[in-house]
């Protein structure tokens, strides 16, 4: 039968227009054709050739700026019209097999107009996005010939009494009012936009986001198709395979998406609150202006979310309509069949098309798609407003942050913790909650919506399977908070362990020479298991939730069928049965998140209150806030700028840098009050308590003068200053900063006025920026040269000269890399007196007049102090007329003072010049005068030699190896990537990139224990085979009831058994199956995570006993903070994170590939289509891997800056807001969520984009499925079986991406924490055994070195050569030497810590080297340069082993002068001793560490340079108490200072690692030309 357009039935005549061209039905189709072809025609020249030579008028980038008005409706529509197409296509072809002859005219029209719609909207799209809008003159037409095309077939079909029932005059009705509105549009654009028929067109420019090169981030800008399928995500996540993504290709946010913008929006929802309420008190609701800033994003998305939820419906009715019309006969009586003939063709009646398994299968494939993307869109739209939201959490955290008052901070109210726990948890768990937001809504409507189905599908037995759902739903709730009650004890116990390490590795040095290194180990350990009991715990719950997640929808379809079985008549249809479980696979989703939703929802209410309690706390006081947020008045330079004199003023000395960017210091003075800088009058103030810390202040200070503030310690002296700054609460009294005068006269005479727009009111309260160095050294994380510029411009000769001011050359010198070395947590950690150094260099290289420094000699020697009292306070400050204050000890310092404050008990005492005072209150002078004394022998006692190398005394360590270890570690690091890091490695090869590490899989697995493994893999294999055995099962039951076909099946007894006989048959089976499922479910969940613990057990255990037993080199070469990632965020993940990644992936795994084999298994045709599915998949999931890969770690290492920021200014708030740089630290905010927000973005809309692409994968899978099982027509309860499986398929696809995605994320862990395992330890054996050294070994103390040699590492050069020495018993022997001449190695060698590769020490007849470690450490004292507290008792760190009386440690206590003020402290030797004995002072302290020698009664005691941070009066004790506590041991000092050492029995002097001369120091004295009388020559 040959093909013709009209077909050629016989008796009819097609062809005949005899009743009137437009009454042939065939020649109105034929005449819907030509706009269709009309279309082709036009576009496909221009399309194809058109291009080559376009030229658009305005050049962006990206080609996807799209501004044709209507542009969303478009697209829309015309996916509607595709759509209907489809079904016109369809309906055709279907009515086309009713008829005798092929009747091309009923689908081919439709065809075409396929075809031109897709066209049509290619065609725009190029038009759009090349600015050409002439050519929507083509479209224009076309919309109105359609249109009108459809009209004359719609007349049609009316006249010839077609109704509404009739399928194809309800589609050509659709396309009319499709074809009138695209029409509309069109004219909508034109006369908005004054296209194609205007004369002048309107000019439109893109929007800035466009213009900037810098955004990347394009979602909001793409069309729909690109929007919904991420299209324009391609080019980064298929480029991350050739080479890393980093952070200049994600560019910038779109403006929109900034903090700033969300910052504003939601402060003004918050504003405008606080003006609307009545009143004051009431705090406005962060809710509410939550709501009024983010609520329509999140209505937008609630709307897709329900629109995507219906669809989801779908699935289970197509699967039910497919099996139910599989074996029924498509055949309709030919009587039906003429009634139908309508204008010479069928038509079928719009049920009829819903019957056809084929229009069926590609009805699911549709739905499937629309419902994922709708789903993607919503949990896009969700996202990006959590991102928004949690960026403007931030900014108002951070403004609050700056405007918080001191005594806040320090009394407590708000801690450090606090704050760093609102912005890393709080803002994240209210961004957590807008993502889950929708849910709240969405998913009580998909359950009710899914029992009603189950209803009609079942009728009562639903309700019971439905009941056991809802039963077990409060208890899923019930573990799920259970489970968020324990992950919070895990975390304190785990913060708590955290501490413990911190304080372990920094004191590491101290415990493995006093061998206490296990007993802290031990008290790690102990914390370690309760954390672990609580993982337990945790692991317990977790397995229970996923349990009850796997076990509910077991149990449910259990007690439905069942109950079918025995109350219903009518049996159990395959098409019911398969329904109802797809539709119970469906309900489980929400049901098991629902608890999570509900979860969450609690923590964001508590997070709420947190956050608006914290931004209703006390603000810093309001004057000095007269301008806060508006314009901060930033260093004063930038006020002065005028225009037309640069660099012509005359400099004056060569402090004078970049003085022309400053007025002329010294001010013009009309009156005598004009010269105060700043005054307080009768001021009272206070830290936030009602007792006044300052009372009664009335001082001045001058105006270009150096003032110093004196008193003794804890007298108010910090205090004054900060008052000064604004920082304390006034409680009565004001506080003046001198007006800057009407004008400044400049060198070359120019005049110019000043602000003259302030009023002068407001001039005096506001003070301008002054150059701030306070007691506690407050560094940025940033280079060293940041910190010392801090904002202000960068000056080579200034910055030269405050360098040398402050001595740092040398230091700068030692780092890695020079000035450009990071500092700080993720840096390089420096010295005390390091860091106070670079602070007053901060003060000093800024450009403002006043310049307070807080006790900024505390950390320094006295060479230092004095260089920097020179040259930076008396020569760089002064010479610039800067007024300076200064508090300060050091009392030699007085008589540079131009004006003195002198301190008492929170009151001045005297103020005045050194004159007055020594004439006004002479017994202040004379006690003043007996201290100096003091003070000043010391400085006649320093080396002269010692002050050439001011190189700081604490990196004497670090000297060793700066630059060899700098190149140490490099290679280390090499080496370790070449063992480890084999996928880390950015410039290996792409293959590299993609690969999975299997092999650190297996160590990780391989710690949980063989047996745990054989169990899970065994277990997760027997659930999952049991799972498909009762799908099967239930195939064959419903197959059966179905008299005319049955299974291949032992129990089905023949065609005529009984109903009865059949539930005896599978009834019980069906029971004993999900029995046993939902008992295998537990045993997997269980093994899974307690295969988890174990290896988080073993992992832990081996890293902190490889970790505190390894050689001291280590800690050196290692930074800190790396080790310490080791034990927080790596042991986290491993502990907590892991188990459920594992649990998921092997999950989702196994579940797809049962789905897989079992459709394969009803369809063998299968398999053919997974092949090109297959390949597609790998791709996806190897681009998407490594791009994902990335992406977290660009969000991880931007997330640890922001943190920081936060966590620095917290604690530099005094400091910032001295310098008033608050608004370029809001900016430097800003920029960091920013840039984490970006990575951010980026990560979940590749989690889109592959979600997207894994969704279509798992639809083509149904349709694929759907189209075999059509054609090969198997068995409907089969047929059921595959369909239903097909469907889960595309829920868990990308779980497989994700979950293998996040596993090698996380495996990096496993990896890093590996590599550590891998150090060498010190040995701690020793070749003699315990019981052969003698109980009181060392007895008398002798010491004998023979021929020592020395080195750190066995690749670097010896610092210790061939050393002979001989010490005899009780002897004091000082070792003296430059700095680097090796005097603490050889301290260090004493207790066998370093590498003595030649010759031995002997004490008392025993070579150290030869004893175990823990003895020959526990048996000698030593008291080190830093001295180290660890946080605890008094009496812990005195003695940890506890193995001392109380007696013992009070006479300890009282030769190191300290037995009376601990007698004052709560609880005695008990009372607490805070993290690094911060709640001492640094000289009790150095106390504190000799007292722990004294308790320890060994005869040989070593000190390195232990009086170097005490006060002359304690050290000249102390030495006494050396002397006399001592008498009978052995002493050997470890000096700096010679003097100390004048007195020893025996002086060695040392020079580059060996011995120069040694001997009583009197009779080196005598020698002219030894080294030590030198040495003490230099200190006369």
């Amino acid at each position: 039968m040959g093909l013709s357009f009209c077909g050629n039935d016989r008796g009819s005549n097609a062809y005949s227009v005899d009743n009137g061209v437009l009454d042939n039905g065939c020649f109105v189709d034929a005449l819907n054709l030509v706009p269709h072809v009309f279309l082709l025609f036009i576009t496909f020249p221009i399309l194809f050739i058109g291009w080559g030579s376009q030229s658009s008028k305005v050049q962006i980038h990206h080609n996807t700026w799209l501004h044709f008005p209507g542009h969303n409706l478009r697209w829309i529509l015309t996916f509607t019209l595709l759509f209907v197409h489809v079904c016109e296509i369809a309906e055709g072809i279907v009515s086309n097999t009713q008829m005798e002859s092929s009747h091309l005219h009923l689908f081919m029209p439709a065809l075409m107009g396929f075809i031109a719609a897709t066209t049509s909207v290619v065609y725009y799209h190029n038009i759009e996005t090349a600015n050409f809008p002439k050519l929507l003159l083509a479209l224009f037409i076309y919309w109105i010939l359609a249109f009108i095309t459809k009209m004359i077939k719609l007349w049609k079909f009316a006249e010839a009494s077609l109704g509404v029932q009739h399928l194809r005059f309800c589609i050509t009705a659709l396309l009319v009012i499709l074809y009138g509105l695209l029409m509309a549009v069109e004219i909508n654009v034109i006369r908005v936009r004054k296209y194609v028929f205007f004369a002048n067109p309107q000019r439109v420019k893109p929007p800035e986001d466009l213009q900037d090169l810098g955004v990347r981030f394009l979602q909001p800008f793409v069309n729909l198709l690109s929007k919904a399928t991420y299209w324009w995500m391609n080019p980064l996540i298929i480029g991350a395979h050739k080479r890393p993504i980093e952070l200049k290709k994600i560019g910038k946010l779109p403006i929109a998406m900034r903090a700033l913008t969300n910052y504003l929006s939601l402060k003004d929802a918050y504003e405008e609150q606080k003006q609307n309420t009545d009143d004051p008190e009431k705090s406005p609701s962060i809710w509410r202006s939550m709501y009024r800033a983010f609520g329509r994003p999140i209505l937008l998305s609630s709307t897709f979310r329900f629109t995507a939820d219906l669809l989801g419906f779908a699935g289970p009715l197509c699967i039910s309509g497919i099996v139910e019309h599989l074996n029924s006969t498509t055949e309709i009586d030919k009587t039906n069949k003429t009634g139908n003939m309508i204008l010479g063709v069928y038509h079928m009646y719009s049920t009829e098309l819903l019957q056809n398994t084929s229009v069926l299968a590609v009805l699911l494939f549709l739905a499937l798609v629309l419902q994922r993307t709708f789903l993607q869109a919503s949990y896009y739209v969700t996202i990006e407003t959590g991102i928004n939201l949690r960026g403007a959490l931030l900014a108002m955290i951070y403004n609050k942050i700056l405007r918080l008052s001191t005594s806040n901070m320090s009394m407590g109210e708000m801690t450090l913790g606090q704050i760093n726990n609102l912005v890393a948890i709080e803002t994240n768990q209210l961004m957590w909650f807008l993502f889950l937001c929708p849910n709240l809504w969405a998913m009580p409507v998909q359950i009710i919506m899914g029992v009603i189905l189950l209803y009609y599908l079942l009728g009562n037995s639903a309700i019971i399977g439905a009941g056991v759902i809802l039963l077990l739903a409060p208890v899923q709730y019930l573990i799920a908070t259970k489970l968020a009650d324990t992950q919070k004890s895990t975390l304190d116990y785990s913060t708590d362990r955290l501490k413990k390490t911190t304080e372990i590795l920094k004191g590491i040095k101290l415990l493995k020479l006093y061998a206490w290194d296990n007993i802290f180990c031990d008290s790690v350990e102990e914390t370690r298991e309760k954390e672990l009991t609580s993982l337990k715990t945790f692991a317990l719950y977790t397995s229970m939730s996923i349990f009850m997640n796997a076990a509910i929808p077991i149990a449910a379809v259990l007690a439905t069928f069942v109950t079918h079985a025995y109350i219903e008549e009518d049996r159990l249809s395959p098409a019911k049965a398969f329904a109802s479980l797809a539709l119970f696979h469906i309900l489980v989703t929400p049901l098991f998140l629902l608890s999570t939703v509900v979860r969450f929802a609690v923590k964001a209410l508590v997070s709420v209150q947190k956050l608006g309690e914290f931004l209703q706390s006390d603000e810093i006081g309001d004057d000095s806030w007269r301008n806060g947020e508006m314009s901060m008045p930033l260093e004063s330079g930038k006020k002065y700028k005028y225009p037309g004199d640069t660099k012509a003023i005359n400099r004056k000395g060569r402090y004078r840098m970049d003085n022309y960017e400053q007025p002329m210091r010294r001010q013009l003075r009309p009156t005598e009050t004009e010269d105060v800088a700043v005054q307080i009058n009768d001021g009272y103030f206070t830290w936030g308590s009602s007792l006044s810390t300052l009372s009664d202040i009335n001082i001045r200070i001058p105006t270009g003068q150096l003032t110093m503030i004196v008193g003794q310690v804890g007298c108010g002296k910090s205090s004054l200053l900060l008052a000064m700054l604004g920082e304390m609460q006034t409680i009565s009294g004001k506080v003046y900063w001198s007006k800057l005068p009407d004008c400044e006269i400049h060198l070359d005479g120019n005049i110019s006025g000043h602000d003259s727009g302030l009023s002068y009111e407001e001039r005096s309260k506001n003070r301008h920026s002054v150059a701030y160095a306070a007691q506690k050294s407050w560094l940025l994380n940033a280079t060293v040269e940041d910190n010392i510029t801090f904002g202000s411009p960068f000056n080579k000769q200034r910055y030269k000269a405050v360098i040398d001011a402050c001595s740092l050359q040398p230091d700068i010198d030692l780092l890695p890399f020079g000035d450009q070395t990071e500092i700080g947590e993720r840096g390089i950690n420096l010295s005390g007196g390091q860091r106070q150094r670079i602070c007053v260099a901060r003060a000093l290289y800024q450009n403002t007049n006043i310049v307070f420094l807080d006790d900024p000699f505390s950390a320094l020697d006295i060479h230092l102090s004095d260089h920097l009292m020179q040259e930076g306070i008396l020569t760089f400050l002064q010479d610039n007329k800067r007024t300076v204050v200064l508090v300060t000890h050091k009392l030699q310092y007085l008589i540079h003072a131009d004006w003195i404050i002198a301190m008492k008990d929170g009151s001045v005492l005297r103020e005045g010049t050194l004159k007055d005072i020594q004439t006004h209150d002479v017994e202040l002078y004379e006690h003043w005068k007996t201290l100096m004394n003091r003070q000043d022998q010391e400085l006649e006692k320093e080396t002269e030699l010692e002050s050439q190398t001011t190189l700081e005394r604490k990196t004497l360590r670090r000297a060793f190896y700066s630059r060899e270890a700098k190149n140490q570690i490099d290679d280390e690091d090499e080496e370790e990537e070449v063992e480890e890091d084999e996928d880390d490695n950015m410039s290996t090869t792409t293959s590299r990139r993609s690969k999975i590490p299997w092999r650190v899989c297996w160590r990780y697995l391989s710690s949980g224990g063989f047996l745990m493994v054989f169990l899970m893999v065994s277990s997760k294999l027997a659930k999952h085979s049991v799972m498909v055995a009762i799908d099967y099962w239930l195939a064959a039951w419903t197959s059966s009831n179905q008299r005319n076909e049955s299974l291949v099946d032992p129990f089905a007894n023949s065609a005529n058994s009984t109903q009865n006989t059949e539930h005896h048959s599978y009834v019980p089976v069906f029971i004993i199956l999900c029995g046993a499922a939902i008992a295998l479910c537990l045993i997997t969940s269980l093994t899974v995570e307690f295969l988890g613990v174990a290896a988080a057990t073993n992992l832990h255990h081996n890293l902190l006993n490889k970790i505190i037993h390894a050689p001291i080199r280590f800690f050196d070469i290692t930074p800190l903070g790396q080790i310490l990632n080791r034990f927080s965020a790596d042991t986290n993940i491993i502990d907590q994170h892991i188990p459920p990644t594992l649990e998921s992936l092997t999950r989702s795994t196994l579940l797809c590939l049962s789905a897989i084999g079992i459709i394969a298994f009803v369809t063998p045709t299968f398999l053919i289509a997974l092949v090109p599915l297959a390949v597609a998949f790998y791709f996806i999931q190897k681009y998407f891997r490594v791009a994902s890969r990335d992406l977290q770690d660009l969000d991880d290492s931007t997330q640890l800056p922001l943190l920081c920021h936060f966590s620095e200014t917290a604690e530099g708030l005094t400091t910032i807001r001295a310098f008033r740089h608050e608004a370029r630290f809001k900016q430097r905010m800003l920029e960091l969520t920013d840039t984490n927000n970006t990575a951010y973005l980026f990560l979940s809309a590749a989690n889109r984009w592959l979600e997207v692409r894994t969704d279509y994968l798992g639809a083509m899978i149904v349709l694929t499925a759907a189209v075999a099982a059509i054609w090969s027509s198997s068995q409907s309860g089969l047929v059921g079986l595959g369909l239903t499986y097909a469907l889960t398929v595309t829920n868990y696809l990308n779980w497989v991406v994700r979950n293998l995605a996040d596993l090698e994320v996380q495996m990096a862990a496993v990896k890093k924490v590996n590599s550590f395992l891998s150090t060498e330890s010190e040995n701690y054996e020793g070749s003699m055994d315990v019981s052969q050294v003698p109980e009181d070994w060392p007895q008398h103390g002798e010491i004998k070195i023979q021929d020592l040699c020395v080195r750190y590492d066995p690749v670097l050069k010896p610092v210790l050569k061939h050393v002979n020495a001989h010490i005899n018993p009780g002897q004091k022997v000082g070792i003296c030497g430059r700095t680097g001449s090796g005097k603490s190695s050889l301290s260090l060698a004493f207790f066998n810590m370093v590498d003595v590769f030649e010759g031995k020490i002997v004490i008392d007849g025993i070579d150290i080297c030869k004893l175990p470690l823990q003895t020959l450490r526990s048996r000698l004292s030593i008291i080190l340069q830093d001295p180290v507290l660890f946080s605890g008792s008094i009496r812990l760190n005195l003695d940890p082993e506890r193995t001392c009386t109380d007696d013992r440690l009070w006479e300890a206590l009282e030769i190191a002068q300290l037995k009376n003020m601990v007698k004052a402290l709560p609880g005695g030797l008990d009372a607490v001793v805070t993290e690094g004995g911060e709640n001492f002072s640094v000289g009790q302290r150095q106390l504190f560490c000799l007292a722990r020698a004294f308790v320890r009664k060994s005869s040989i005691l070593i000190m390195d340079e232990a009086t170097a941070s005490i006060d002359m009066a304690t050290e000249n004790i102390l030495q006494k108490v050396v002397m006399t506590a001592f008498a009978d041991r052995t002493v050997v000092t470890i000096a700096h200072r010679v003097h100390t050492i004048l007195t020893a029995d025996l002086v060695i002097v040392m020079k580059r690692g060996s011995i120069m001369e040694n001997g009583r120091p009197e009779i080196l004295m005598e020698q002219e030309d030894s080294m030590f009388a030198s040495f003490v020559k230099a200190d006369m």
